[in-house]
């Protein structure tokens, strides 16, 4: 298990998903983690459970497309933990639409929060991993964002942003022993996949050398992974997770 004992982590998106699982995963190898999503209700049970099991946890209320909830929110938990050690960009949206079809708000407002958000966020952390000289912000991108998806030019274009994001800030502060990695699920069985038609399931499954749709934790494995000690010689990768669904 990669230790984070002293190490704090703000994730984005956590009330369900890769973000739940993300959390609870980094809670569980030691880190005090705060929780960030809309749903107060879905944060609280979060943090009871990682409580009830002997972790730390806070959670902040926050829409990530609002830059002054970003700030409000990491102001407030600086001011609770004292310093941000890791930051998950998780928090995403889909809007799907044919391009000739897709709305400017449906572009706009899948961009604001799947990639500005990490901008946002990122911008917000970095001074507390700067003065440290310790950082690990991990990007939830997708396997969409390399090799795109009919009706999801939105969703593709901004995860694909987020790997130019993730490489950009690597460059920019690995000097400083930040860094900043993504990982790229695959087909994952969370909300936004459980709604897909089981002959679209079937045909997806058929993609996956590994034979099986991965978990939450499968991609929470890799955050934790990315999250340690152990990675610290790895910056500015895309780690794929997606059971040999996309190679090279």
């Amino acid at each position: 298990m990669h230790d984070l004992s002293s190490r704090v982590a703000l994730v984005t998106g956590a009330s369900q998903g890769i973000g739940r699982a993300c959390a609870l995963r980094l809670a569980k190898n030691g880190a005090t983690v705060a929780v960030a999503a809309r749903n107060q209700e879905k944060l609280n049970d979060l943090v009871q459970e990682i409580n009830a099991a002997g972790g730390k946890a806070a959670a902040f209320v926050l829409d990530v497309i609002d830059e002054d909830q970003i700030k409000n929110a990491v102001k407030s938990a600086l001011a609770q933990f004292g310093k941000m050690d890791i930051l998950v960009n998780n928090a995403g949206i889909t809007r799907d639409q044919l391009l000739m079809r897709m709305k400017r708000s449906d572009w706009d407002s899948v961009l604001n929060t799947n990639l500005t958000s990490a901008y946002l966020c990122t911008q917000q952390v970095i001074g507390s991993m700067l003065k440290q000289r310790w950082g690990r912000i991990i990007n939830i991108t997708s396997i969409f964002g390399q090799m795109g998806q009919a009706g999801q030019a939105n969703y593709a274009a901004s995860k694909a942003g987020l790997i130019g994001l993730t490489m950009a800030i690597a460059r920019e502060v690995g000097s400083r022993n930040i860094t900043c990695n993504a990982v790229a699920p695959g087909f994952i069985e969370t909300a936004m996949t459980s709604g897909l038609a089981e002959d679209f399931k079937k045909e997806a499954l058929k993609m996956i050398p590994l034979a099986r749709i991965g978990t939450p934790e499968d991609v929470a494995s890799a955050v934790a992974f990315l999250a340690s000690e152990e990675s610290s010689y790895i910056t500015g990768h895309v780690l794929n997770v997606n059971g040999g669904m996309l190679m090279g």
